[in-house]
């Protein structure tokens, strides 16, 4: 018995081989990528799985395959290699799982077709290229992050989920969640962003086939992209203050107690009735009520903005919020002070506008109310747009950044002076 199982690793550990030599062969780009994975053996896995330094596979799951399907080993490390090109293990902000498993696997299969590597077809890739048309019909451009939005939006029908499952997969995701099962170190994200972006230089200085390459960019410019946590965004806008509370961090409860102790009703030393604090004092949003720009999306934009304040108890004790609606002109400014002001704005607060977009008259009128003294110290303004409209001349004396709501390649680009920040959309859908 042991002498079949060393058999079969022998022979499973050699299809591996040759298939990682193939792939190194055919495509000198993946080279760097592939020599930092290590082929692992796991025995009842009964398939394949990636984490950040290992490529595991089955080796008795692999042999009985391998009858039906030659190329699976080929198939499936170019499979499991892409999804850590593309740093589809590490997105703890896509929440819906199964969209997300499925979405990274598209998009790999997607290049896959593309490239035409005959050592890496199966026989299921014809169905999976009629999979691929229909869905190029809603989304030209496959990348993992823009099928997850769309899922998230759309949704997936059981019998979808299933077909995809049948159809796209090929690794387990499980492993994605935890680091390598043995004692190796393991490659940090920012090790597989210097990869990735070294195989999209080669690919664009050196690879003589092109075949997939604008696909497999697209996934690397995706997943490369910087993205932004909003509760660190608003914190650009928090300013250091007194708030009269008693302050823990300062206050010594030694000295406070022996005085309790010798002298009866007279401490050493009292608590300090203020304490230094970093929140927001004055603010402002506005927001975009031209008729792209849909009430429930607004008002869950304010939501997410407003549990963010109350979660990291960012308000002032007197805050001076200002809420702007604005399309072509300032149509309203509603001024909230509170945490209860605001809620009760998102809960009846009514959008008015519809017109075209124009983003200089909100700039103006807080210049305005700037000179005017209406603010002690504004730090910044959040302009939450479809981003189609006329940006301002000149650098207003406070930050400023520009929410818009997913990607968008004919949008007009944002001024140098002003931060742009792309939030995802399913975050914002009901």
């Amino acid at each position: 018995m042991e002498d079949r199982s060393a058999e079969i690793n022998k022979y499973a550990k050699r299809i591996m081989e040759l298939a990682r030599d193939t792939i190194t062969i055919r495509f000198r780009f993946f080279d760097s990528a592939l020599s930092r994975l290590a082929l692992t053996p796991k025995p009842g896995l009964l398939g394949f799985a990636v984490d950040a330094k290992n490529i595991y596979y089955d080796p008795g799951y692999l042999l009985i395959t391998y009858v039906d399907e030659e190329n699976i080993a080929v198939r499936a490390m170019l499979h499991m290699l892409l999804h850590n090109v593309f740093l589809h293990r590490d997105r703890p902000e896509k929440t819906n799982e199964l969209y997300w498993n499925i979405a990274c696997d598209i998009a790999v299969e997607n290049i896959i077709l593309e490239m035409n590597v005959p050592a890496a077809a199966l026989t299921r890739d014809t169905v999976e290229q009629e999979w691929i048309s229909r869905i190029h019909k809603w989304q030209p451009r496959i990348t993992a992050e823009r099928l997850y939005r769309d899922f998230c939006i759309n949704g997936i029908s059981e019998q979808a989920k299933e077909d995809f499952a049948d159809y796209f997969a090929i690794d387990f995701h499980d492993a994605w969640r935890g680091a390598p099962s043995n004692n190796e170190i393991m490659i940090t994200e920012e090790e597989w962003k210097k990869i990735s972006k070294k195989i999209q230089t080669d690919i664009k200085t050196f690879s003589k086939d092109k075949i997939g390459s604008e696909s497999m960019e697209n996934n690397i410019d995706e997943s490369n992209r910087r993205r932004y946590n909003y509760g660190d965004i608003l914190s650009r806008f928090m300013v250091s203050g007194e708030e009269m509370t008693v302050n823990d961090d300062e206050f010594d409860y030694i000295y406070y107690t022996y005085g309790l102790e010798t002298y009866g009703n007279l401490p050493l030393i009292e608590p300090l009735e203020y304490k230094e604090v970093k929140r927001v004092r004055d603010f402002v949003i506005v927001i975009d009520t031209s008729a792209s720009c849909r009430g429930e999306i607004v008002s869950a934009f304010l939501t997410k903005t407003r549990d963010i304040l109350k979660s990291q108890n960012s308000f002032f004790s007197t805050a001076n919020i200002h809420i702007i609606q604005c399309d072509a002109q300032v149509q309203t400014d509603t001024k909230v002070t509170s945490d209860e002001e605001f809620e009760e704005f998102i809960k009846t607060g009514k959008l008015t506008g519809f017109g075209a977009t124009d983003f200089r008259p909100a700039f103006d009128y807080v210049k305005r109310l700037q000179d005017e003294g209406e603010f002690e110290n504004l730090k910044g303004l959040i302009y939450f747009t479809d981003g189609y409209g006329f940006y301002p001349a000149y650098c207003p004396k406070f930050d400023t950044i520009f929410a818009f709501l997913g990607e968008d390649e004919n949008r007009p680009d944002v001024p140098n002076w002003a931060i742009k920040v792309v939030l995802e959309e399913e975050e914002y859908e009901h």
